[in-house]
C-alpha cells in the first residue's frame, strides 16, 4: 500500500513544463497519498543526493523531468537494497523510456496513470558502475548526441535528433569492433552498435519496436556500414521486423543476449541513455526485473 511519496523534479526540464504545473501536481498527490515530499533539483547531483536521503523512506519515488533527470535518479536508486516503486513523470524533450512504458507525455495525464499504480518489474542494463533503462550505444549514435546543438534541441525538440542523424550518418568512420556473447561473436569493422532495452530513441519508436522490458534480454544491433536504407528503416522502426533474430545480412546483424563484452579500436565514447560517462571497452549485462515501475497503456 503506497502511503509515502517523494517527487524529485527538475524544474528546468522541457522549458519548465513540469514546474509550471507543480502546484496542481502537488495538490493532486496530496489528495491521494498520506505523505508527499516535493524535492526540486538545482544543480547536477541533487537528484542522486535526494535518492540517497529519501528513497528508502518512501513507498513510491517519482522522477519528474527529462531523460537526464531519470538517468541520474535511476542510477542512484538501482543499487539500493530497499527500493521503492519507481515512476516517471515525463517533462523533457524525448522522454524515451516513459514512452516504452506507455506513460502519457502530458504531465497531468501521466500523473493520473501514476496514481493508478499499475506496476511491472522492469529489466535494467548494467555496465561497470553505471545503469541504463533504455539503450547503450557507440558509433553513429553517440556522435549524433555529442554534436546535437542544445539550442536547436530546445526549439525543434526531437525532430532535431533526426536532422542531426541524417547529417552525420554518412560522415561516420568505421571502427574495429570486437564483441563476445554466448549467442554471437563479432570481430570486424562497424559504424554502429546499439544495445537496447526500451523501444524508443529520440522520442520515436526505432531500432527495436518490439522490445520487451521484462524478458531478461537485450536487443543488439550491429551496422557495419551506414546506408540510406538502414537510416530509413531506423526512422520507420523497421529494423527489427526486416532483420529477425540471428538472420545475418552483409551489413547488418541483429541478435539478443543477456550479456556481452565489447572492445574497440580506437576507443569509442559510450552513449548510455543520452549520457556520456565512459569509453570502451565495456561489459554489459542485464539485471532481470530489477525495478518495480509504474506503467501506463502499453501496446
Amino acid at each position: 500500500m503506497v502511503k509515502k511519496v517523494a517527487l524529485i523534479i527538475n524544474p528546468n526540464a522541457g522549458k519548465q513544463k513540469l514546474a509550471q504545473q507543480l502546484d496542481k501536481i502537488q495538490s493532486r498527490l496530496t489528495e491521494i497519498f498520506e505523505e508527499v515530499t516535493i524535492l526540486q533539483t538545482k544543480k547536477e547531483g541533487d537528484g542522486e543526493r535526494f535518492v540517497e536521503k529519501h528513497a528508502e523512506e518512501v513507498d513510491l519515488l517519482i522522477a519528474g523531468g527529462g531523460d537526464g533527470t531519470v538517468f541520474e535518479i535511476m542510477n542512484a536508486l538501482v543499487p539500493l537494497k530497499n527500493r521503492p516503486v519507481f515512476a516517471i513523470l515525463p517533462g523533457g524533450t524525448c522522454n524515451d523510456f516513459s514512452r516504452t512504458l506507455g506513460i502519457s507525455q502530458k504531465p497531468i495525464e501521466a500523473l493520473e496513470q501514476i496514481i493508478m499504480q499499475k506496476r511491472m518489474q522492469v529489466d535494467v542494463g548494467k555496465y561497470g558502475e553505471n545503469y541504463f533503462l533504455n539503450f547503450w550505444g557507440i558509433g553513429i549514435i553517440s556522435k549524433v548526441a555529442e554534436e546535437m546543438d542544445e539550442a536547436n534541441k530546445q526549439v525543434f525538440g526531437r525532430v532535431s535528433y533526426y536532422l542531426n542523424t541524417s547529417r552525420l550518418a554518412f560522415q561516420n568512420e568505421a571502427f574495429a569492433l570486437k564483441l563476445h556473447s554466448e549467442e554471437f561473436d563479432y570481430d570486424e569493422k562497424a559504424e554502429l552498435l546499439v544495445v537496447g532495452n526500451g523501444s524508443f530513441l529520440g522520442g520515436i519508436q526505432s531500432f527495436f519496436p518490439n522490445a520487451d522490458v521484462q524478458d531478461g534480454k537485450f536487443d543488439v544491433l550491429i551496422v557495419k556500414e551506414a546506408k540510406l536504407k538502414y537510416l530509413k528503416k531506423w526512422l520507420e522502426a523497421k529494423i527489427q521486423d526486416d532483420y529477425p533474430e540471428n538472420e545475418k545480412d552483409d551489413d547488418i546483424i541483429y541478435f539478443r543476449t543477456n550479456r556481452l563484452e565489447v572492445s574497440t579500436s580506437p576507443e569509442q565514447n559510450i552513449d548510455c541513455d543520452g549520457e556520456f560517462l565512459n569509453k570502451t571497452p565495456a561489459t554489459i549485462e542485464v539485471l532481470p526485473k530489477h525495478l518495480d515501475m509504474i506503467y501506463g497503456e502499453m501496446e
